[in-house]
């Protein structure tokens, strides 16, 4: 048995291909298939087989495009109540693949219809876990209140999440490898390792979920503190249960143009200090320049499910790239075009005047836009007004406007988000990014 786990930075997100024998599975796959068919490809494998753990909240599948290209069969749970042809995949049921068997057990608690996929051969035994049992952590059980063809209330949830816990992993090896769908960085979990894989001798000493807790203790640890949920989330998990458009297809249309403008919602993707050299008016500056840029999840957090946006892109290279992981979310449908700025209408972002704001900083209003969760643990600032970036749009009408404004986040990166939406809500205000050197201010 050949194992390839395949990583998308950004999302924290890892996906899975299984060979035996000359045939191939996939398992828990990203909406661009073209990198597992290049592994196929390389190593001479009929994809035959292509499995969900759960109808993912926070990327788009490529499973049933996997399906219609290469005629693989769709395993998942009868529970999901997919509307694409797809084979129930549930405890006691088995199936072959070259050498290598797998069966499935149900493994509700992140989500009601989440199932572990178990590969066994004469060597060896992995469990992919999805989004129920990572490294170091359980699944948040609070994603599927609104959503989904089973609806269960987190509560309900984190109880099944015990119970999967306690009596789903009973009997499996300590050697069993465990490879989860997400890693450090996802926002399906709250506490997750960095490291891609365990052994489920390891977790069961390592991990919280294992530790001798009544159901109640487990309940509560696991609900309390959770990550804000992007308001894309539950869009993605109706779009995975449907099946998602082939994803050449869907961005095929999307218009390109040069050295243009547009009105409504722009999202800048280029680097915070081109923005601020100059962009065009009303836009907001989510960068896109790195795997460590988080841009689909403030992108499917900032913009509304369905909201017509445009994306502001520096060079034409950039292109397909940007299309890519507007993809990932599913957002391609809603994306109206893609455009070089027109540089005779660019605006210059406000300058922060960092020495005086230093020395006399009840002269600005602060906003703090980390998460509720970073905020807790506590401020930079005294006398910040705390707004998560997340939840800006609703919550910006309280912000004074007597004062200049400065928005600060943690590194940056959220803060020239921040700053430049607020300057779209916010028009007649100054606002102001800290930006970097809000490092400065740490730990004072």
């Amino acid at each position: 048995m050949i194992i390839k786990q395949f990583e998308y930075a950004p999302l924290a997100h890892y996906s899975y291909a299984i060979i035996s024998d000359g045939k191939m599975s996939i398992i828990d796959p990203e909406r661009d298939p073209t990198q597992y068919y290049e592994y196929a490809h390389e190593n001479d494998a009929d994809i035959v087989a292509v499995m969900e753990t759960h109808p993912h909240a926070d990327f788009v599948s490529s499973h049933l495009q996997i399906h219609e290209e290469t005629g693989a069969t769709i395993y998942n749970s009868e529970k999901l109540g997919a509307s694409y042809p797809f084979t129930a995949f549930d405890e006691g049921v088995t199936l072959n693949l070259g050498n290598v068997t797998l069966s499935a057990i149900n493994t509700p608690g992140h989500s009601p219809d989440s199932i572990t996929i178990i590969a066994k051969d004469d060597n060896q035994m992995a469990l992919f876990t999805g989004d129920t049992l990572f490294i170091g952590d359980v699944g948040r059980p609070d994603l599927r209140e609104k959503s989904g063809n089973m609806k269960a209330k987190r509560e309900e949830l984190a109880e099944m999440m015990y119970h999967t816990i306690r009596n789903k992993f009973k009997g499996i090896p300590d050697e069993a490898i465990v490879y989860p769908a997400h890693g450090a960085g996802s926002l399906c979990g709250k506490n997750l390792s960095s490291a891609s894989s365990s052994t489920l001798g390891e977790e069961r000493q390592g991990n919280w979920a294992f530790k001798e807790l009544t159901k109640e203790e487990f309940t509560s640890y696991l609900l309390d503190s959770q990550p804000f949920i992007p308001s894309y989330f539950g869009f993605n998990v109706d779009i995975n249960k449907m099946g998602s458009k082939n994803v050449r297809k869907a961005t095929a249309s999307i218009e390109f143009k040069f050295n243009a403008m547009e009105n409504g919602w722009l999202v800048d993707t280029r680097n915070e200090w081109d923005f601020k050299k100059g962009h065009l008016p009303g836009s907001i500056n989510i960068q896109a320049n790195s795997p460590k840029d988080k841009f689909e999840t403030w992108l499917g957090s900032i913009i509304a499910p369905e909201e017509p946006f445009h994306i502001v892109i520096d060079n034409p290279y950039d292109l397909e790239a940007i299309l890519n992981r507007v993809s990932k979310i599913g957002y391609e449908s809603q994306l109206k075009s893609v455009i070089t700025p027109d540089k005779k209408h660019l605006e210059q972002s406000n300058g922060l005047d960092l020495s005086d704001f230093k020395k006399n900083p009840s002269d600005y209003t602060i906003v703090d836009i980390r998460n509720q969760s970073e905020i807790n643990e506590g401020t930079f600032f005294g006398g910040a007004l705390t707004h998560p970036l997340n939840n800006l749009r609703n919550t910006y009408k309280d912000i004074p406007r007597d004062k200049p404004i400065v928005v600060h986040c943690a590194g940056g990166y959220r803060s020239a988000a921040g700053s430049s939406l607020l300057q779209k809500l916010m028009q007649n205000a100054k606002v102001l990014d800290l930006g970097e050197e809000v490092k400065e201010f740490k730990n004072t």
